[in-house]
């Protein structure tokens, strides 16, 4: 008997349109036209026709690529909504990434009827959750501690687990779960589709591609020689004069948007006092913050209501703000990959960015690795001679409403409240966000609290809300 031939790969054809992708419902290309996907990106075009073809796909590709569409297609695209079990499960570093990501797949299956998505992360009750699970969804978007946790109580099954995507793999590593990565893929079916996104490539990702894939599809999409389209200057300072040029700098610039890097905690709450001491429109993201207080950082951030957001790497891992004016890296990055990670976040979809690093002597060596890595000479700025501090104000304020999602409140409702039962002009109004259990609303500073008043003593759905000013 002649050996057994090993099974041959799906053909994978070479597409450059969603058009050419045959994607169900018919509604679905339209759907992508309303939310801005109207040409695909590199990492759309490489993965999504294996994706689709059920071929296991390792990517490294940087966050704002097209990533999530290329997985959140693909998995979509395989579950069937008539079986009320668990098919696709995205694991995610951070909570922040995973509301992201959730929010996606929601909005890529807006045309594909009972499609149940759900989010387990920390920070919120265990017992909530498990009451969300009682009707399995189809689709789950996790952090692994969470889900493992739930995976031992048997609040979660994974037997029928079709699709399974690592995104931004290399965080997870750097987070220490590696260990909860291997638990829970011990409760996953061997026959399963494995996808790997990450923005670099360290050899512990490739171990764990090599253990959990099948024969993967490799793609690399803006390796670090691709630069996003940045301004880069970098500044020679002691690090006891750091804080001063720092301030120099947002002074000059005025940005309307701005990420300040750290390298630890320590340094980010430092940063964030001093600048809030010198009148700067300031919040701080980093690891030792409860829950609700990163929630309510990131909306006011993305919102307007504050211009300077000091943040560590892995918390502000998923984050996603459009037109992002300025990078700041109050330290050179260890990690040369990580520093173009950074920068690229003020680069989106084709725009160009700022970005500043401030380098202290002991720092040289981190700069020469940047700049072998990356082959160009790094622009050297002289330092400002004596610019006055110029405080940054946000434009807009942040209202908290009480009652979210869970009370079907809609931005519409609360619109109406505020321009028609409170006479407040529309174009006072900006972003409205709908939360599981509350609603953020920013409103311009100018008359932030006329409308907070205002809105206490009124009502939104004929009902009174408590609301708060968020400061």
């Amino acid at each position: 008997m002649p050996p057994a031939r090993p099974l041959a790969k799906p053909e994978i054809p070479i597409v450059t349109s969603f058009a050419e992708l045959n994607l169900l419902p018919e509604e679905q290309l339209a759907n992508l036209n309303e939310l801005g996907y109207t040409a695909m990106t590199p990492v759309q075009e490489a993965a999504l026709p294996a994706i689709l073809a059920g071929q296991d796909v390792r990517a490294q590709a940087k966050t704002g690529s097209g990533k999530t569409a290329a997985f959140g297609l693909g998995l979509l695209q395989h579950v069937d909504a008539a079986q009320f079990v668990t098919q696709s499960l995205v694991l995610c570093p951070t909570r922040e990434l995973a509301d992201q990501v959730a929010k996606e797949l929601r909005r890529l299956a807006r045309y594909m009827p009972n499609i149940k998505v759900l989010t387990l992360c920390g920070g919120l009750p265990f017992s909530v959750q498990r009451d969300s699970l009682i009707h399995a969804p189809h689709i789950i978007v996790a952090t692994p501690g969470r889900l493992l946790d739930h995976l031992n109580k048997e609040t979660v099954n994974l037997d029928a687990l079709k699709t399974l995507v690592l995104d931004e793999a290399d965080r997870m590593l750097d987070m220490g779960f590696a260990e909860a990565i291997d638990q829970m893929i011990a409760h996953a079916p061997e026959a399963r589709q494995t996808l790997l996104f990450s923005a670099t490539w360290p050899k512990a990702i490739a171990a764990i591609s090599a253990r959990i894939q099948r024969s993967p599809l490799a793609i690399e999409i803006d390796s670090v020689d691709e630069l996003p389209a940045v301004e880069q200057q970098f500044y020679e300072v002691a690090r006891g004069r750091k804080i001063t040029l720092l301030q120099q700098l947002l002074s000059k610039h005025q940005p309307a948007s701005c990420v300040v890097f750290c390298n630890t905690k320590k340094d980010c709450q430092a940063v964030m006092d001093a600048l809030t001491d010198s009148r700067q429109s300031v919040l701080a993201l980093h690891g030792d913050m409860e829950q609700r207080d990163r929630d309510h950082t990131l909306v006011r951030f993305a919102n307007g209501s504050c211009r300077v957001l000091v943040a560590t790497d892995v918390a502000a891992r998923g984050l996603d703000i459009k037109g992002l004016e300025m990078v700041i890296n109050y330290e050179l990055a260890w990690d040369p990959e990580v520093h173009v990670h950074r920068i690229g976040r003020t680069a989106r979809a084709g725009e160009g960015g700022l970005a500043i690093s401030l380098c202290a002597p002991e720092e040289a060596q981190r700069a020469a690795a940047l700049e072998e890595m990356l082959h160009m000479k790094l622009s050297w700025q002289t330092l400002p001679a004596g610019t006055s501090v110029v405080p940054l104000e946000a434009e807009m304020a942040t209202l908290c409403i009480d009652g979210g999602k869970k009370a079907k409140m809609r931005p519409g409702d609360i619109l109406g409240a505020l321009t028609g039962d409170l006479g407040l002009n529309g174009a006072d109004i900006g972003k409205i966000d709908i939360h599981p259990i509350h609603a953020f609303v920013a409103i311009r500073a100018a008359v932030a609290r006329q409308a907070w008043k205002q809105l206490q003593q009124g009502k939104i759905k004929g009902r009174a809300v408590k609301v708060r000013l968020l400061k």
